[in-house]
């Protein structure tokens, strides 16, 4: 306990060390927010549910943040329910079983450029009476402008830019433009002010009912952004924070620890024991690493788990074997080690109780800087495409960018929030472990 105390007491003399403790218990706490917010389960439903899921999501836009460096604000999404109560509703019995739903959309609309589009989703609840619906566009100069009178089934999607009726009547403008540009007027910016989408719908049955959903889908949406398939970037940049974490520490404690252990005993062991190990080593040694955990991801499974499993196994024999090795040759011979032996320790006890923990200060700071490189590896795997097809991870969503040209369209935020990521996390774990080695090893003290 005194040695840990004076150990932590040497690190916060480091700065560099704060920082990088401040950045990793930050990472943790993210993680923890991310499982507990959003539940594995949930996050997995979130990725892979596709636009069943973010169909009230734009497609590939920006994070809404990116609006303060803009001159011109680039409208939000806007979501207005009548089934949740963000929209008028009233009812009104017309008699014969005939009732008319009037549904009132209000909204404040107070940036500079057009939405992508709008779209209404009409539910509705009838046995052979459709429901027939006028919709009424009321602009903040007190213009009114008929959108639609159709009849709806039980779920109908109206997509205000697909209407070739609505585009004539605006005179040939895109709707998610004409609806918001002052008539007579050159300039092509959106007219700020109080909107209002008016839907009145006929019902001819007695228990018929009708909700509606309008959207506004904007150009920028929430603080990550979304993707082609308008997942929200935020739940795969969150859960691939812990994913990535526990990845790197299980990798870096996994093959530090066993390589370790294996180095002891065969250099206390000897004989045909440690030649074994050694040859293991060279033989490990000219392995192709990645490709073989390619032709694992190809051939066999890409699940996270495997991969990581096969990753400890090709690193347990590595060069580092040697280098322990020869401590542990050094470490034998010491007078302590004798004294052991001469009152009956065990071979094993003398491995783990006296042997093994010299080479611990040596190990932790090596244990540390290794972290970033499964960090990595994990999220080039999922570049390559060998990622797990089912956790959202930064390697996936870089992969994801890649395969849809997000460079080549200006999506550039698709790429550097993950990268950004990797990178604070290789930083974090590397200023630590190089503060770490600067106290544990005695070659470095006093540098």
């Amino acid at each position: 306990m005194i040695a840990f105390r004076k150990s932590l007491k040497d690190l916060m003399q480091y700065p560099s060390a704060i920082a990088g403790m401040i950045m990793i218990f930050g990472f943790l706490a993210v993680s923890v927010y991310a499982m507990t917010s959003i539940p594995y389960n949930e996050a997995i439903r979130l990725w892979r549910g596709g636009e069943g899921v973010w169909y009230k999501n734009p497609v590939a836009a920006p994070p809404a943040w990116t609006n303060y460096f803009r001159s011109e604000k680039l409208p939000e999404s806007i979501v207005l329910s009548s089934s949740e109560g963000s929209a008028e509703k009233i009812i009104t019995d017309k008699g014969d079983g005939i009732s008319e739903t009037l549904l009132t959309y209000t909204f404040d609309y107070s940036f500079d450029a057009f939405p992508k589009e709008l779209a209404v989703y009409f539910t509705s609840t009838f046995t052979a009476k459709e429901p027939y619906v006028s919709i009424l566009w009321i602009t903040p100069d007190g213009r009114e402008i008929r959108i639609a009178d159709t009849a709806i089934g039980s779920t109908d999607t109206l997509y205000f830019s697909q209407d070739a009726k609505l585009q004539r009547r605006l005179g040939g403008e895109d709707p998610a433009e004409g609806l918001f540009l002052l008539p007579e007027n050159d300039s092509r910016l959106a007219q700020r002010g109080l909107y209002t989408l008016r839907i009145s719908a006929l019902t001819f049955e007695p228990d018929s009912v009708i909700d509606a959903d309008f959207v506004l889908y904007g150009q920028v949406h929430g603080w990550a952004g979304t993707d082609h398939q308008r997942r929200d970037l935020s739940v795969a940049l969150l859960w691939g924070m812990p994913v990535a974490l526990a990845f790197g520490l299980l990798a870096a404690f996994g093959t530090t620890i066993i390589t370790m252990i294996i180095a002891a005993v065969g250099s206390w062991f000897g004989g045909w024991l440690d030649e074994l190990i050694q040859r293991l080593t060279e033989i490990s040694l000219v392995l192709p690493f990645l490709p073989i955990l390619i032709m694992v991801g190809t051939f066999y499974s890409r699940s996270i788990w495997v991969i990581l499993s096969v990753t400890i196994l090709l690193n347990i024999f590595s060069g580092q074997i040697k280098a322990y090795r020869a401590i542990f040759l050094q470490v034998r011979e010491s007078p302590y080690i004798e004294a052991a032996r001469s009152y009956g320790a065990s071979q094993w006890r003398i491995i783990f109780r006296y042997l093994i923990p010299r080479i611990i200060p040596i190990l932790i700071p090596q244990l540390v800087t290794v972290i970033p490189a499964f960090v990595f590896l994990e999220a080039s795997l999922a570049v390559l495409g060998l990622g797990d097809p089912v956790l959202p991870t930064w390697g996936k969503v870089i992969d994801d960018a890649r395969a849809n040209g997000a460079l080549f369209q200006g999506q550039y935020y698709w790429v550097l929030e993950p990268s950004v990521l990797l990178m604070l996390t290789g930083l974090a774990f590397a200023m630590l472990g190089y503060s770490l080695d600067r106290i544990f090893n005695p070659r470095l003290r006093g540098v």
